[in-house]
């Protein structure tokens, strides 16, 4: 089948999710009102709250919810067919992600732009705040220890990327410089930014950079393993220094270069005329191989349904939603965007990086070399894609390469700044004041933990690993969304409105996610993985935490009349 002819199916499904689907929850589940004021304007201080243009404010939310997992997870997850994958894809995105981004918003903008830890605690119950805290710590271990992984395999499979991935840092702080110093829009700036970067791989492909020398063929101090420890270093250092001096001009950067590699791909697949050789369900996988149900649905978290987004949704984008109307646009059609970039993936790894079904089934043999070479699947493919529009292979690749390691590196440097965060709150209500108050030492647990997950040896197959821990991350991931969903559907009660279109998705993720959690853990036991084996029984110990007390606040919902900063719901307003 033609590539492109997925790409038409799967935009018409998005389309009509958005103009139908999205419409209906605006209308009936959401009830959004233009005529009550957004705390962008009641709190209006031209820092965090301030009325954003749609259009600006969906460019913020969805280069910031957008990353290299979407990119990752499918690519792993088409080891068990594109059909199975897809059809995730699809279907997360318009009934689980585009419900959970748009609803993270709309309850927000209603509760004065509270994160959605703080409407945890609100809406569900005081205890849920500290189940908040343990899930996105874990989330948010798994995140750092996984792109670690992401981004050290990539070094050493493309050591032509290196030196523009690292030039980018001095080149990123130069633009925030120059805009923090003259008070200038970052459009003009950041995109120069881009246009160098990408010359810079001319210099990448004249000095590839290698740490083959210094490392180990195998053990501990393998080539990869140096890079991952580089990168926490790395890390550790950029998660002290203020946001607008690094954090914020690289995104401006990364942003530009999250829609060029959706328009590369796109139109490399118009002008190649590229075949998806990869078979629709994979009859052809290992014994030992794990099942695709429930394991599909946390190996393809974000492109599906991400519960990370809520925490951009509740934490940035509600404090400048101009009016309650575009949280749709920018909630609902942000989650399709992702998954736009989610089908890139599965093109890339699926038409892309072969031309014939035997050699796919080499690239993707078994499990484990799914895993450890997803992320090189995609950066070949895309460079296939770039090659159809006539840029040299060797380039291609490395832009695909630099485009991927921007994504994790990126998200690396959210992570580990808010694993801080998130290490000293909790240090403070078990008062450990060393922690609570010191942020180097804060700092430190923050790095620490996801490093020595991302060099855990894993049957002594490092891909093994990788894949193993994806999927926590994936199931971390998952409850994270299930709590953000459980959040709104109990606002969605409290009003009086059927929240049938929020219970559906909530409890579809909350079932694959334990699911996925037993299966995992019956298996490391058996294996005798006694790192990841406590580490799974916490995460599944925090699902069923979770479904009771959305079970809980949903039985209280149910008694109550209606939210007392919420009137109830008339024709003429539509609430």
């Amino acid at each position: 089948m033609p590539a492109v002819v997925m790409v038409l199916i799967v935009g018409v499904l998005f389309y009509l999710g958005y103009r139908y689907y999205s419409g209906y929850l605006a209308r009936r589940v959401y009830a959004l009102d233009d005529d009550r004021p957004t705390p962008a304007h009641t709190m209006r201080d031209g820092v965090d709250f301030i009325p954003t243009n749609k259009h600006v404010l969906f460019g913020h939310h969805f280069t910031s919810v957008a990353g290299a997992a979407p990119i990752v997870g499918p690519a792993i997850a088409v080891f068990w067919g594109w059909g199975p994958a897809l059809i995730w894809v699809v279907a997360g995105t318009i009934f689980a992600a585009g419900v959970h981004d748009f609803g993270a918003i709309v309850v927000s903008v209603r509760h004065k732009a509270q994160s959605i830890g703080t409407l945890t605690r609100e809406v569900v119950g005081t205890r849920a705040r500290v189940l908040f805290l343990l899930i996105i710590f874990f989330l948010l271990t798994l995140v750092n220890a996984v792109f670690a992984v992401v981004i050290g395999n990539l070094f050493v499979a493309n050591p032509e990327a290196v030196l523009p991935i690292v030039l980018e840092i001095p080149l990123a702080i130069g633009i925030g410089q120059y805009i923090y110093r003259t008070r200038s829009a970052a459009l003009i700036p950041s995109l120069v930014g881009v246009v160098v970067l990408y010359a810079t791989i001319l210099l990448g492909q004249a000095l590839p950079i290698s740490l083959a020398g210094f490392a180990a063929e195998d053990g501990l101090f393998t080539e990869r393993n140096i890079w991952v420890v580089l990168l926490f270093a790395y890390t550790f250092l950029a998660s002290r220094i203020p946001v607008w001096v690094l954090l914020q001009p690289r995104d401006y950067i990364n942003s530009h270069q999250l829609f060029i590699a959706l328009g590369v791909i796109g139109l490399g697949v118009l002008v190649g005329w590229d075949t998806i050789v990869a078979p629709m369900v994979n009859d052809r996988t290992p014994a030992d191989s794990p099942s695709w149900f429930p394991l599909l649905f946390v190996t393809i978290a974000c492109g599906a349904v991400s519960g990370f987004h809520s925490l951009v949704s509740s934490g940035t984008t509600s404090k400048q939603l101009d009016k309650e109307s575009h949280a749709r646009y920018v909630g609902y059609f942000g989650a399709v965007g992702e998954g736009a970039l989610a089908l890139g993936s599965i093109l890339a790894c699926t038409a892309g990086i072969v031309a014939t079904t035997a050699d796919w089934h080499a690239a993707y043999s078994d499990f484990a070399t799914a895993s450890d070479g997803a992320a090189s699947n995609f950066v070949n493919g895309v460079a296939h894609f770039a090659g159809n529009l006539g840029v040299p292979q060797a380039t291609a690749a490395v832009f695909a390469a630099v485009v991927v390691i921007s994504f994790a590196a990126t998200t690396m440097d959210t992570g580990v700044r808010l694993q801080r965060y998130i290490v000293q709150e909790i240090a403070e209500i078990v008062r450990i004041r060393a922690i609570s108050r010191n942020l180097t030492v804060a700092g430190l647990v923050a790095v620490l933990i996801p490093l020595v997950l991302a060099l855990l040896p894993g049957g002594g197959d490092a891909g093994y690993t990788f894949g193993v821990l994806w999927q926590l991350f994936g199931t971390t991931n998952q409850l994270t969304a299930g709590l953000a969903l459980a959040v709104i559907a109990v606002w969605v009660t409290k009003n009086r409105r059927n929240p049938i279109a929020v219970l559906v998705p909530l409890v579809f993720l909350v079932v694959v996610t334990t699911w996925a959690l037993v299966d995992n853990l019956v298996r490391f036991v058996a294996e005798s993985e006694w790192v990841l084996a406590p580490l799974d029984a916490i995460i599944f110990v925090l699902a069923v935490w979770l479904i009771v007390e959305a079970v809980l606040a949903l039985r209280r919902a149910r008694g109550v009349s209606g939210d007392a900063d919420e009137p109830e719901p008339t024709e003429l307003t539509g609430r």
